[in-house]
């Protein structure tokens, strides 16, 4: 069956969404939650005094915590650059001081020093899932020639209308086909438009992701009780009754 990802937080405010977890014991709760609902992989943010953070002592909590809550499951931890300030050095700083290393990161391919901080991880034995959230992405990442370092391929687009998102998807996707790249690929989308870019990729055989990162609602479009309910839906798309 394809990978199935839950996306547990991201830099979704509280206002949003009252079940958004953000402290290690909430994530850990979360991601135990959405295991047992039939996630594959676990994607979190880790915060701070309330801030999104990737400083490595509140990166090492939410490692541990998630890991001894889901032992064997692998953990994608964000790498994303607005976290560190839009600054590709303090990034890889903080980045190369983590002490607990996640089994993955995701890693968004049109974003400033996202080549140096590959090879850093990479030589660490990190996998990496390099983040697509364009065409333009798409076409850098194809001219970058790192896709045989790189355990999956994410496509993300974010559009709000679920039609442009799904045409997005499929036009990133076809940037990978032309170049003959056949890593696995894991796609979602943003909120309502998350549902029809998932059901498009399982239909095409691909794996999803989703969770309150990506979207607050159900395919009915009311709000979805936690990230467990997100992926027991999520779950129907991959194996329909």
């Amino acid at each position: 069956m394809p990978l199935l990802q839950v996306a547990l937080n991201g830099n979704r405010s509280l206002d949003e969404h009252p079940a958004i977890p953000r402290t290690p014991e909430a994530l850990a709760r979360e991601a135990r939650a959405s295991v047992e609902a039939g996630a594959d992989v676990v994607h979190p943010h880790a915060f701070a005094d309330g801030q999104e953070t990737l400083e490595p002592e509140a990166c090492a909590a939410m490692v541990r915590a998630i890991r001894a809550a889901c032992p064997g499951v692998p953990i994608s931890q964000t790498t994303a650059l607005y976290i560190a300030g839009d600054d590709p050095e303090r990034r890889l700083s903080l980045v190369a001081g983590w002490t607990e290393l996640p089994e993955l990161v995701t890693a968004n391919q049109g974003e400033g020093g996202i080549a140096d901080l590959c090879d850093h991880l990479i030589g660490r034995g990190v996998g990496i899932e390099a983040g697509l959230l364009s065409l333009d992405d798409a076409e850098a990442f194809v001219e970058a020639g790192i896709a045989d370092c790189c355990t999956r391929v994410l496509i993300e687009p974010l559009d709000a209308e679920p039609d442009t998102a799904v045409a997005h998807a499929e036009a990133m996707e076809a940037v990978l086909v032309e170049a003959g790249i056949e890593l696995e690929q894991v796609h979602h989308g943003d909120l309502i438009a998350s549902w029809a870019v998932s059901e498009r990729a399982a239909r095409r055989g691909h794996g999803i992701r989703t969770g309150l990162e990506d979207t607050t609602v159900l395919p009915n479009g009311t709000l979805a009780r936690d990230n467990a309910e997100l992926v027991r839906y999520a779950k129907r798309l991959l194996a329909p009754i």
